[in-house]
C-alpha cells in the first residue's frame, strides 16, 4: 500500500515534471564526461545487445530514443508526469514504444516482458523502492540486466559544490508548508545500499563504476543548469533566487579560469546487475 509520504513525494515529482517538461534530459545531453559521452549513452552501453528495454522514470523518452538507436526492438517506459510522457510519444523512435503512465512500483507489463531494465537519475527519487526491486525482477527475463544510474554528488570546488554550499542554508531556512518533501531512499545512492534493496528480489550484487560529467561554462550558464538540477530550488521564491544568483555569480568569479569558464563537475555512479 502507498503511504502518505511516498504520494506527496510523487505528487512534487509529478506537478514538477508536468511544469517542466523535457528540462532534465536538455541538461543531461549537455554534460559530457571526459570521454566525450553523456551520461545517457554510458547507461545505454550498460545494456548494449538487449532487444527488449524499460525505462523506469523515462521522462520524455532521451533514453529509450537512444536504446532506439542501438538497436532494441521492443521498448517501454513508464513515468508519473503526462507532460513528460507527451514529449515522449512525439519522438519518431518511439513511434510503437508502450509509455505508460504510472508508478515502476506497480509496473502494467507481464512477467519476463524484458531483456533490460534501466533507470536514469529516478531509482533514487522513488519511495518504496524494495517494491520497485520486486517489479523489475518480476518483469526481466532470468539473467536480465538491471542497469541505472544515480546521483554521486559534486566535485569539491567547482560550480556544483559552491550552488550548493550557498543554497543549503536557503533551502533549510523554507517553511514547512513550501518545503520539498523527502524524496527517494538513500541507500539507492551507494553500493552497499544498492545491494541492500536488490539482493532479497533476487539480484547479483551490482557492479559499481563513477563517472563525472562537466556542466561547467560561463557562470550564468552554470546557475541555470545547477538551477534546474536541485528540486529543492522549486522551493525558493522570487526574491530569493536573485540573492542567490547574485552570491553565486560573486562568488564565482574567483574560480573562472582565464577564459571565463566556471569548471562544474557532478559524479554519477552506473550500477548494474543480473536476476539470478
Amino acid at each position: 500500500m502507498t503511504t502518505d509520504t511516498a504520494r506527496r513525494a510523487e505528487e512534487f515529482i509529478r506537478t514538477f515534471h508536468d511544469r517542466t517538461p523535457g528540462q532534465q534530459s536538455v541538461g543531461a545531453e549537455a554534460a559530457l564526461t571526459p570521454d566525450g559521452r553523456t551520461s545517457y549513452q554510458v547507461l545505454a552501453a550498460r545494456v548494449a545487445g538487449a532487444g527488449r528495454v524499460l525505462d523506469l522514470g523515462c521522462a520524455d523518452g532521451a533514453l529509450l530514443a537512444l536504446l532506439a538507436d542501438q538497436g532494441a526492438r521492443v521498448l517501454a517506459g513508464v513515468d508519473l508526469s503526462e507532460a513528460e510522457l507527451a514529449l515522449a510519444r512525439s519522438r519518431p523512435a518511439l513511434a510503437d514504444a508502450e509509455l505508460r503512465q504510472g508508478r515502476a512500483q506497480q509496473l502494467p507489463f507481464p512477467d519476463r516482458s524484458f531483456d533490460a531494465v534501466v533507470s536514469h537519475m529516478a531509482l533514487m527519487l522513488m519511495a518504496e523502492v524494495e517494491q520497485v526491486a520486486g517489479e523489475a525482477a518480476r518483469v526481466l527475463e532470468p539473467g536480465g540486466t538491471l542497469a541505472v544510474a544515480v546521483g554521486g554528488g559534486p566535485v569539491e570546488g567547482e560550480g556544483l559544490d559552491l550552488f550548493l554550499t550557498l543554497a543549503r542554508p536557503y533551502f533549510r531556512a523554507t517553511p514547512a508548508e513550501r518545503r520539498t518533501p523527502r524524496l527517494g531512499d538513500r541507500r539507492t545512492r551507494t553500493r552497499e545500499g544498492l545491494d541492500e534493496i536488490l539482493a532479497p528480489a533476487g539480484f547479483a550484487p551490482v557492479s559499481w563504476d563513477s563517472v563525472t560529467i562537466d556542466m561547467g561554462g560561463t557562470p550564468e550558464d552554470v546557475w541555470k543548469s545547477t538551477v534546474w538540477t536541485f528540486y529543492d530550488a522549486d522551493e525558493l521564491d522570487r526574491d530569493q533566487l536573485a540573492e542567490l544568483r547574485a552570491a553565486f555569480l560573486a562568488e564565482a568569479r574567483p574560480l573562472l579560469s582565464p577564459e571565463g569558464r566556471l569548471a562544474c563537475g557532478m559524479r554519477i555512479s552506473i550500477a548494474t546487475t543480473q536476476t539470478t
